[in-house]
């Protein structure tokens, strides 16, 4: 029989608590609070750096390609890859697709207003997943009848709301060249990336109408956005992929287009480190208080026990018992807390977030199962590693002077 285990059981379970309840519950609390703040705060970040990492894949796409020059407007400059280069791009393990696109300055007159934009042209192979997830009102350009895709275009509500425009509303669209060029565009749909900095600029609409306006060759594009499985991986296809381009065409990965933007979500990781550290120190030492008052209240137990020869370490291994049956209790709170919250908050989204300042208009949350288990095993690691030392406080307590002990 492990009697260590038999001895904690019964003083844990059924032996009654006078002064240390209090201690005991405080030290069950703060663990359990400890938990579900590092639980939530892996969610959130990890949430929050998925949802805004994606607006800027889903727009820009993982890594684009761009022909290299001197060229610092806005107008895409012409070029285009030969058939079996971008069959050999698509066919690099790690890359899942390739779509083509151009730019082109415009000015939008409606309303008595005048706003500049930057056309964005896609065509029917470009995967408009993304950009209908994006949708407030109506639909993507519909590709299948490529007269009346010419003549539609996305807008942003930012842009939609500063004009006083909405679905099914024309406006005429300049462009600036010689000699300067003017459109009609239908509003099919309305988007809202919550990215400032895009929906101020952008809309959406045909490739084949770009080329028509800058006299450009059938197959000739701005650019080449791919799209890759593990976004971990970035920066190595980035380098695999530019060593296969020809001098004149330069791979840019989307970290490397939006700097201030990745670097704000890495320095997140910092404050997450932070919060993690002070929510473990705060469960340790709540759980070294209360193990030190559970031993001073149980002094005269250990020195009968020592009076009977029974060794430190099997009275060590009783209080350690205790303490991994309380720091048991202080994770399953936790858990239930911190996962409650966490599935709360996913399927209401009902905390909110200043769009215009996050790029998010809720709080976003994101954790799976291998991170809660190891979450839950370091902890409980940790903590019971950290309790040893309190424990070593039995071998100093003097038989005689403990069974005196009242």
């Amino acid at each position: 029989m492990n009697f260590p285990y038999f001895v904690a059981k019964r003083i844990t379970v059924t032996g009654k608590r006078t002064f240390s309840k209090l201690i005991v519950q405080v030290a069950i609390g703060a663990i359990a609070l400890g938990v579900a703040a590092m639980l939530l705060s892996i969610a959130v970040l990890k949430g929050f750096k998925g949802e805004v990492t994606a607006k800027q894949r889903g727009f820009f796409g993982d890594i684009t390609l761009s022909k290299y020059d001197l060229n610092a407007s806005y107008e895409s400059s012409p070029f285009h890859l030969r058939a079996d280069l971008a069959t050999e791009l698509t066919d690099i393990s790690g890359i899942s697709s390739i779509h083509y696109y151009a730019t082109k300055a415009g000015i939008i007159n409606v309303n008595e207003e005048v706003e500049g934009v930057l056309l964005k042209g896609i065509d029917t192979t470009y995967d408009q997943r993304y950009i209908a997830r994006m949708l407030v009102s109506g639909k993507p350009i519909d590709f299948s009848d490529s007269t009346r895709a010419a003549n539609q275009v996305l807008i942003s509500k930012f842009i939609a709301d500063r004009l006083q425009l909405q679905v099914g509303d024309d406006f005429i669209m300049y462009f600036v060249q010689e000699p300067i060029r003017r459109r009609k565009f239908v509003i099919a749909g309305i988007y809202n990336t919550g990215v400032e900095e895009l929906d101020q600029v952008y809309i959406i609409g045909s490739l084949p109408l770009i080329r028509r306006l800058n006299n450009w060759n059938a197959d000739d594009v701005g650019g080449y956005e791919l799209s890759i499985a593990n976004f971990d991986r970035l920066q190595q296809l980035t380098a695999v992929v530019q060593d296969r381009l020809p001098i004149d065409v330069q791979a840019v990965s989307v970290r490397e287009q939006l700097p201030q933007i990745f670097q704000w979500l890495d320095l997140l990781d910092v404050n997450t480190v932070v919060i993690l550290i002070l929510m473990m120190v705060v469960a340790v030492v709540n759980m070294i208080s209360a193990l030190l008052i559970i031993i001073l209240e149980r002094t005269a137990m250990i020195g009968i026990f020592k009076a009977l020869g029974y060794t430190n370490g099997g009275i060590r291994r009783i209080f350690l018992y205790n303490a991994a049956y309380l720091i048991g209790i202080g994770l399953l709170l936790g858990n239930i807390l911190g996962l409650g919250l966490y599935f709360f908050q996913d399927y209401t989204h009902y905390f909110k977030l200043d769009e215009a300042s996050y790029y998010v208009s809720y709080v976003p949350v994101d954790i799976d199962a291998f991170e809660v288990v190891a979450l839950n095993l370091g902890i409980a690691a940790i903590a019971l590693l950290v309790l040893l030392i309190p424990s070593y406080l039995i071998s100093r307590i003097s038989p005689i002077k403990a069974i005196q002990f009242r």
